[in-house]
């Protein structure tokens, strides 16, 4: 029995799981939809309020991450064979409490999440995190010989900075999933600090490395 002062944080939501692919809130994701069930879903979706949940599928364990976030279709362009693409933006994050349906698409009951309130100032860990950001993509740009710069409208509210940088970590969709996990702002900056201060040596090293061949 789900208590009545929860309701209002409890919806039914059509589910879509991607390989590998974590959404974040504020964050851009455009797919390409051509599968038979999944243009049903859109096309029902777009009859709604365009929103859908995106859950991370791990292709190698064959599972569903339980946490997730919801995406809104901004824009779509119809294809031919009623295939789609879609520009969605990520909305809240939220857990699925049960499956509702499988059929011919998964729909879950979930509830909303939010960070816990912070205790504290968090403006001098985010501040930490964006010098060691520009610091990586500084070395990146060297290493690479290309030019690499970060966007000017860059977040500068700890919460969505620590989104923005979870949503650009290429390659490790579970420790992204982690990130999105997390529900605390300062213990997700903080994860971010230990990645971000790795890939910062390694690039130093590496051009450290190509500066002494050269």
């Amino acid at each position: 029995m789900i208590p009545s002062s929860s309701i209002a944080a409890i919806r039914e939501l059509p589910l879509f799981p991607l390989p590998e692919v974590v959404l974040f809130p504020s964050r851009p994701l455009p797919l390409h939809i051509f599968e038979f069930r999944y243009r049903i879903m859109m096309n029902t979706i777009l009859e709604n309020d365009r929103r859908f949940g995106v859950l991370m599928f791990d292709p190698v364990r064959g599972e569903i991450a339980n946490i997730g976030c919801c995406a809104e279709i901004v824009h779509y362009q119809r294809l031919p064979d009623d295939r789609m693409k879609i520009w969605t933006l990520g909305q809240q994050r939220f857990r699925v409490l049960e499956y509702v349906r499988e059929k011919p698409y998964r729909v879950g009951l979930v509830e909303w999440i939010e960070d816990d309130p912070s205790t504290s100032d968090l403006r001098p860990i985010a501040e930490k995190v964006e010098k060691l950001l520009r610091d990586v993509v500084h070395l990146s740009a060297k290493l690479y010989d290309r030019e690499i710069e970060l966007p000017k409208d860059l977040p500068s509210l700890p919460v969505e900075l620590s989104y923005w940088i979870a949503s650009n970590l290429y390659g490790v969709a579970s420790e992204q999933q982690g990130l999105l996990e997390m529900q605390n702002t300062l213990d997700r900056l903080q994860r971010e600090i230990e990645i971000l201060t790795s890939t910062r040596n390694h690039f130093a090293a590496r051009t450290a490395l190509k500066d002494a061949l050269n």
